[in-house]
C-alpha cells in the first residue's frame, strides 16, 4: 500500500512522489548498499558527535570550539574518531534492524490505518510513520546501547578528561573485557531505559513530523507529474530539496525536548559508568540528574546543544536522502523508479 498517493476528493491534489514499501525492496541490496552508505554518513558526521559527548560530561560549561581545538591540538586528527571503529562495527547490524523494523511496521500499519480503519491517507501516513519511528528505535537499540557505552567512554579519553577520572581503555575489546569483568552484562545496558525513553519516542514524533512537513511542502511548492517515469534532473533535485528540508524541520524541536535526557542518558553510560569499574557504587538516575543540576542548573542539562543539534539536522538530512536513494536504488522495478 502507498501511503503518499494523492487524496480523493480534494480540491486541490497533492501529487507526492511515489513512495516504495517493503515488499518491492530486493533485499540484498537494501542491506549492502544501506550498510555501504551508512557507514560514509557515519564517518562524515561522527566527529560531531565526539564534540557532543565530551561536551556534555564536563564538569563545567566548555565550549564546543574550545573542545574542538584542545582535540586538534593534544590529538590531532585522530580525537574526532575516537571509538569510531567500535561504532561502526555496531551500527551496521543496529541500522539493519531499524531499517527493516521501519519499513515491516511502516507497511503493516499503513495498511491497517489505511484500510482496516478507514483513515485518510494523510492520517493514515502520519500514524504509521509513528508506528514505525516507535517501534524501530526500540529494537535498534538492543544493538545500540552497548555500542554507545563503549563508544562514548573511547571518545571521552584523552587530555579533554582531565579531572574526570576516567578509565583508560586500550581500545573496544579492552573496554568491553574491563565492563563485563566489572559489572557484568548489566554494565553494556546502562542508561537503557534512558535511551528508550530518549530515543523511541524522539523517532515516533520525527517520522510523524517529517510525514506532515513533507506533505505541507510539497502542498506549497507544487508537485505536479513528480510520479512521471521520465523525470529531469530538475525534478530530482526538488525531491531531494524537500525530503531535506523536511528532515531539518522535523529534526529542530525534536532535539530540543529531548535534550536533556540525552544528556542524563550519555552520563549513566559515561561519567557514572567509570565508578563500578572502580569497584565504587554507580549514581542512580535521580543522583546523576541532582549532580547535573548543581552543576548548572537548568542550563547544564543543554551542555552539547548545538553539536547534537547540527549532528541531528546534518543527521536527519543526510540520512533521509540517502534512505529514500537507498529504496531506489534498491528496488525491485527499477524503471519504475528511473
Amino acid at each position: 500500500m502507498s501511503l503518499t498517493v494523492a487524496e480523493d476528493n480534494s480540491s486541490s491534489e497533492i501529487h507526492l512522489p511515489a513512495d516504495i514499501n517493503w515488499d518491492m525492496l530486493d533485499k540484498s541490496k537494501f542491506f549492502f548498499f544501506g550498510a555501504a552508505l551508512f557507514s560514509g554518513v557515519s564517518c562524515t558526521l561522527y566527529p560531531i558527535i565526539v564534540l557532543k559527548t565530551r561536551q556534555q560530561v564536563m564538569t563545567n560549561a566548555t565550549s564546543s570550539f574550545k573542545i574542538a581545538t584542545t582535540i586538534f591540538r593534544s590529538e590531532g586528527c585522530r580525537g574526532f574518531y575516537s571509538g569510531f571503529g567500535t561504532s561502526l562495527v555496531g551500527t551496521i547490524p543496529a541500522r539493519a534492524l531499524y531499517m527493516s523494523t521501519l519499513e515491516v511496521t511502516k507497511s503493516y500499519v499503513g495498511d491497517i490505518a489505511g484500510v482496516r480503519l478507514g483513515l485518510s491517507v494523510t492520517s493514515a501516513s502520519v500514524v504509521a510513520n509513528a508506528a514505525a519511528g516507535l517501534s524501530a528505535a526500540m529494537a535498534a537499540q538492543l544493538v545500540w546501547t552497548p555500542i554507545d557505552v563503549i563508544s562514548q567512554r573511547l571518545m571521552v579519553q584523552g587530555p579533554c578528561a582531565v579531572g574526570l577520572k576516567m578509565y583508560n581503555y586500550n581500545g573496544g575489546i579492552d573496554a568491553f573485557r574491563t565492563i563485563i569483568y566489572s559489572d557484568g552484562i548489566k554494565g553494556l545496558y546502562r542508561g537503557f531505559g534512558m535511551s528508550i525513553l530518549t530515543y523511541a519516542p524522539s523517532n515516533a514524533v520525527w517520522w510523524a513530523s517529517y510525514s506532515i512537513s513533507h506533505r505541507l511542502i510539497w502542498g506549497c511548492v507544487g508537485s505536479k507529474d513528480m510520479n512521471s517515469n521520465n523525470q529531469t534532473d530538475g525534478k530530482k533535485v526538488a525531491v531531494l530539496a524537500v525530503q531535506g528540508l523536511s528532515a531539518s524541520l522535523a529534526s529542530g524541536l525534536s532535539a530540543l525536548v529531548t535534550m536533556p535526557l540525552d544528556t542524563v542518558k550519555t552520563r549513566l553510560q559515561v561519567l557514572d559508568g567509570e565508578e563500578s569499574v572502580r569497584g565504587s557504587k554507580s549514581p542512580t538516575t535521580l543522583q546523576t540528574v541532582r549532580n547535573l543540576f548543581n552543576e548548572g542548573g537548568i542550563r547544564a542539562c543543554y551542555r552539547g546543544l548545538g553539536p547534537r543539534w547540527a549532528s541531528m539536522s546534518l543527521s536527519a538530512t543526510t540520512m533521509i536522502t540517502t534512505y529514500e536513494f537507498l529504496k531506489r536504488l534498491s528496488t525491485k522495478n527499477q524503471d519504475s523508479f528511473a
